[in-house]
Order: C-alpha cells, then structure tokens, then sequence
C-alpha cells in the first residue's frame, strides 16, 4: 500500500512541475476557497440589494422637506452690497454694445486683476504701499464717512437710504433727471458724447445749437459719464447702465497702451481731457470693481504721475516742463483723489506737493492765483476774447475744494475760511447775456461751499439754485440741458454746460460731506 502511494506520487512526474508538498497546499486552498463560495455570493447579492434600495429613495423630495433651519446652517449670509446685481438688458441692445467684440466684462473674466502683479504698462510711481487709504483718517472722521467698505467713504452719501440719490436739497431731482435725459439722447452709438456733432441726435425740425471744439471728446464724454455716476447710474444699477457702459467702453478704447494716455495730445488743454476721463473711469472702477477698468484707470493714473513737475504740481505739458498752474492741478487731485478712494496705487508725494503749491499761491486774503499768490486766470468766450477777471473765484473755490479733500479743516486753517468769505462775495447769478455766467465757478464752488457748510453753504445754495435751475431750459430738442453762453463755453459746447449744471445741482449726494454735518 504505501508502494502504491508512492507510485501515485511519482506518477505526476515533472508534468506537475512542483513537490508533492506544494501539490498538496494548492488542492487545499482551492477546497477551502470552494467551501467559502456559497457565502461570498450570498454577500455580493446582500450588498447589491442595498445600492438598489439607496437608489431608489426621492432623495430631493427628502431634500426639499428638510427645515429651513438646517438649510441656513450650510449656506453662507448673503450682505446687501451698495452694486445691484446686473441688469438684464434686452437682446437687440446686448448685440449692440458686444458688437461682435470681447466686452469689458467678458475680457475681465479671462484676465482677472492681480493685485500682486503689476496692474498696467504705465504704473503709477511713487509709495507702493500707498493702497486704499481713507482721506481724513487723521481726523478720526471715520464715523461721519462710513469707512470700512462701500458705500462708505468719499462717495457714501450717493445711495443714501436705498434710493439712487442721498439727501439732495431743495427738490432738485427733477432737473437733474432732466439733465440726464437731455444727455442720453445725445449720446453717440460707440458711446461719446461728440462736442461738435451731438445735435445730429435732434429732428431736423428742432435742431440744437452750441458746439464745443471737437478734439474735446474724450473730456466731454469724462464729464457726461461723471453725472451719471454722480446720480447713482453705474455699469450694473440705475436707468442708464447701458449708456455708462458704452461710455466707459469708447473712453477705453481711446486710451494709448504704451503710455495711458487717454486723448490725442492735440491743442493747448488736453490733460484736462485726460484728468476728467480719469476720474470717471475711477469712480467707475470703485463702484463696479471691474478689474479691466481698474486697469484702464491705473494706467491713466501713472501717466498723471509722469507728467507732474519734479517737487511740484502739473501744467499742460507732458512730459512736465516746470511751469505749473492751479487749474490742472485742480483735476489732476480729484482724479488721484478718486483712485486713492478705489484702492488703486497713488503716489503720495503728490498729495503733499499739491498742498505745498496751494500754500504758496493763496495770497493774503485767501485768494487762490492762478501761478503766482492771488493772480487770476484768464475768461475766454470765445467771441468776446476775455471776460472780466474781476467776476470770479473760480481758482479759490478750485483750490479751497482741494484742501478738503487733501485733509486740511477749515477750523485749522486760515485762508480755507478767508477764502470760503471771498466766494460768498462772489455767488452765482445767471445772466442771458453771459456776462457773469461761469458755470465752471459754480461747480466747484458748489462742491467747496457744501463742504464748509453753514451760513456759507445756505446762502451760496440759494443763489446757486436760482442761478442753474431757473437758467435749464425746458423746451423742444434743448429741454434739459443749459446753453453754453460763459467762458469756456465755446469749447466745451451745450455737452459741457448741461454736464456740469447737472454736476452742480448733485453736490448734496455727489460727495460726502469729509468732516460731517457743520
């Protein structure tokens, strides 16, 4: 028996290509395996069952049914923020302004602004570090302002109590929306408001007169789209979002990529053109936060930077040759003003140079020259050469408003209460003839008188109301906007006096009031 086992044994031979012993170990492991089958079936089908069971049940009726208390648990506290969400526009007006190009908002997406890269071609010089700081913080004002986030800060009083405007004043909406109407229908396809050519808007039966000088196009449409924005009419609330888009668009386009600059170099004012255009793309960027119109301002805000004087202010050259005047200087720090409010990089320098400028050309009395202490800037009417020099504080309210905003308290400093005295001796009065019209005074008067407020505000804002709102005209295609008959006047033209009569008549909500209620 145990030679037959062994035959057995041997019999495999090499065919089994292993020992007996390994042999033996496979034949057991494979009963073992065997007895266990059975079971690992029962298992795969137990477990089939349940995944069938789990697919079956309504989970989104379960979800539907869960109470709203769990569902607040997971989903994140929505803040109400001072930027409407987009408004839908219709299909045919959406072609219109895409006109089979990338728009502002779409090229934002694909190019998201880093804040830790550099942000245009052209930066802006100066502190780096100089980021988003609130004017006045030295004042402790921050209670008055709202700071800590829109819509605080400069602008803070613009979407006062959930309307489009804030606390306005003498019931002044009307004319203001009428102003604004008058400029929507004399707005350009591509966008512009055109200085010479906006009457080709009216019916040949009715048709405008007042052109302005036509290389003023890009300043002009800068001034239009700041009376929108000052009426609480961005790229994503208010009436006339798409007119601000089209308008922030063609100003987009026409600024040079190399440089920043907006404007052709043409003629003898075109950094006003620029520092106006300036500051609307920056009141844009701070409301909308679109980061390709941060772009576009930022470098819009170093070409600035490079045309300033060395340790000093701007003049109407670029590059700078030394000569320098409190007019341009007068844009040039509300436009940095404004990109300091959006967060963009703003040399500091700047702001205390303008300071140092104003300081040495404020005379004695208060009055604010032109180059030298008290010296007045010429009044051109085109027709008539000059005006009187004699009938305007226009540097002083220009210079008085850039103390304000520059930090300085009236309470503080002599000649901003010298000063505010000099304009209040000099208030608005409309005159058919054009005489003592200067609507460039009053608007910058307006904004300086509101921030002294007090005596001197309520008898500057009664002179200013009679002055602007009895001189808007009412009728046919001109019902709305104001004649350009003042200095200035012929070069700007009907856009340029109907933007800044509605500029003047929003002081109350344009601006908040830097050092609170006087």
């Amino acid at each position: 028996m145990a030679r037959r086992e062994v035959d057995v044994r041997n019999a495999g031979g090499p065919a089994l290509n292993g020992t007996w012993e390994e042999a033996s170990s496979f034949q057991d492991a494979l009963s073992d395996w065997m007895g266990r089958a059975p079971w690992l079936g029962l298992s795969m089908a137990a477990h089939a069952m349940v995944l069938l069971v789990l697919a079956l049940i309504p989970w989104k009726l379960l979800e539907a049914s869960q109470p709203p208390l769990l569902r607040t648990a997971v989903e994140p506290l929505v803040e109400e923020s001072f930027v409407d969400p987009p408004v839908e526009l219709p299909p045919e007006i959406v072609e219109t302004i895409l006109d089979e190009e990338p728009t502002l908002l779409e090229e934002a997406v694909a190019e998201p602004l880093d804040d830790s890269t550099e942000q245009s071609e052209a930066p802006a010089e100066g502190d780096p570090d100089f980021r988003s700081t609130a004017p006045f913080a030295e004042m402790a004002m921050g209670a008055v302002l709202g700071l800590g986030g829109p819509p605080g800060g400069l602008y803070g009083s613009r979407f006062g109590n959930g309307r489009g405007r804030g606390r306005s004043g003498r019931g002044v909406e009307a004319h203001v929306a009428r102003g604004l109407d008058w400029l929507a229908r004399h707005q350009d396809a591509d966008g512009k408001w055109d200085s010479d050519d906006f009457m080709a808007h009216d019916p040949a039966s009715d048709v405008c007169d007042g052109p302005g000088q036509p290389e003023h196009d890009v300043g002009l449409t800068g001034l239009a789209l700041l009376a929108f924005l000052g009426d609480g009419h961005t790229t994503a609330r208010g009436e006339y979002t798409e007119h601000v888009l089209r308008g922030i668009r063609w100003l987009a386009e026409q600024q040079d990529p190399e440089s920043g600059l907006f404007p052709e170099p043409i003629g003898h004012a075109y950094l006003y053109d620029h520092a106006i255009a300036t500051l609307a793309l920056c009141e844009a960027y701070y409301f909308s936060r679109n980061p390709l119109i941060g772009r576009r301002a930022q470098a819009a805000v170093g070409f600035i930077t490079r045309s300033r004087n060395p340790y000093g202010v701007w003049g109407y050259d670029s590059p700078p040759t030394g000569r320098s005047d409190t007019s341009v200087t007068g844009w040039m720090v509300f436009a940095l003003e404004s990109a300091r409010e959006a967060g963009l990089t703003v040399d500091s320098q700047a702001f205390h140079d303008s300071l140092a400028w104003l300081d040495e050309v404020t005379d004695t009395v208060g009055r604010i020259g032109y180059r030298t202490p008290g010296s007045a800037s010429s009044r051109v009417d085109g027709v008539n050469d000059h005006y009187p020099t004699d009938r305007t504080e226009c540097l002083t309210a220009v210079g008085l408003l850039c103390r304000f905003f520059l930090g300085q308290d009236p309470s503080r400093v002599e000649p901003m209460e010298r000063g505010a005295a000099l304009l209040a001796r000099a208030l608005p009065r409309w005159d058919p003839d054009g005489l003592s019209n200067d609507m460039y005074y009053w608007y910058y008067g307006s904004y300086a008188m509101y921030q002294m407020g007090g005596s001197h505000w309520r008898a500057w804002e009664k002179a200013m109301h009679e002055a602007v709102v009895a001189s808007q005209r009412a009728d046919g295609a001109a019902a709305g906007s104001w004649d350009p008959i003042g200095p200035w006047g012929f070069s700007g033209g009907r856009v340029y006096s109907t933007a800044l009569g509605v500029l003047s008549l929003e002081v109350t909500f344009r601006y908040a009031r830097v050092l609170g209620a006087r």
